[in-house]
């Protein structure tokens, strides 16, 4: 398995009148997004700038063609609210995990004075 990240940008259906709790079929996606992260599928997911436009979705997934497939199955691609527009690997470079594993090779930050 590997890392991606995944753009997703509002479609058609979105109604850009309502905030995104209140759009259609918020608890379907909610749920169907909410299950992938209980699977290890989805890692981590939420709205760019504000939430009006672009989310993005970190997914643990064999290759780009699995993320496409499980998305498909996504309320929220049927009502085409959401459509995906990027999916690029991603290699993690920091985080908790890798920082503990380095930490006996860090150079503490400078104070500032």
């Amino acid at each position: 398995m590997s890392y991606f990240v995944v753009i997703r940008e509002t479609g058609p259906g979105w109604d850009p009148e309502k905030p995104l709790r209140e759009q259609a079929g918020w608890d379907e996606h909610a749920d169907f997004i909410n299950a992938l992260e209980a699977d290890g599928i989805v890692l981590l997911g939420g709205a760019l700038g504000g939430g009006g436009g672009s989310f993005l979705l970190l997914m643990n997934a064999r290759n780009e063609a699995d993320i496409r497939r499980r998305l498909e199955d996504d309320p929220w691609t049927h009502m085409e609210l959401l459509r995906v527009t990027s999916i690029e690997p991603w290699e993690q470079l920091t985080g908790p995990d890798l920082i503990a594993a380095a930490a006996g090779t860090l150079t503490p930050w400078p104070s500032s004075r």
